[in-house]
């Protein structure tokens, strides 16, 4: 017997494969962040201010990787390096105010989106497929051992 895991699975690549509407190849066609700000600033924004190495720790990247992704982010005026709040040696990373309006703005393209591609979905139906996402996820995090905060 096939398991179920089999749709998944192919519905999974599917998923990764699409885009919303209104966007395209890891980037909103009016090309506001890259993927990988959007989930850059969307960790930070979570968790507070973060240096590479909790970058590189969180996103399990090489430290080179994350060098060039902060790099993008401050040079966009997405990032800013500040002392460590805490008193620690390292510097870490804060999302600037045009970081965040970037990424409210995003978040809001992609809501609309899901909006539209789910418009004849109830809100429990939405609310299910939610918690399964969630649940998804977290059983993913629970086995790379890398949970992502949630707000």
């Amino acid at each position: 017997m096939v398991r179920p895991t089999h749709e998944v699975e192919y519905e999974q690549m599917l998923l990764s494969r699409h885009g919303l509407p209104g966007q395209g190849g890891g980037r909103r066609r009016d090309g506001l962040l890259e993927r990988s700000a959007y989930i850059l600033l969307s960790r930070i924004r979570v968790q507070g201010p973060m240096s590479i190495g909790e970058l590189s720790e969180a996103f399990d990247l090489d430290v080179s990787t994350l060098n060039r992704q902060t790099t993008a982010a401050r040079r966009a005026g997405l990032v800013e390096r500040i002392p460590d709040p805490e008193g620690g040696m390292a510097r870490k990373f804060r999302i600037t105010e045009e970081g965040a309006r970037m990424l409210d703005e995003e978040r809001a393209g992609m809501i609309r989106g899901l909006d539209r591609v789910m418009a004849d979905w109830t809100d429990e139906d939405i609310a299910v497929f939610a918690a399964c996402l969630r649940r998804f996820n977290a059983g993913i995090e629970r086995l790379g051992g890398r949970p992502w905060p949630r707000p």
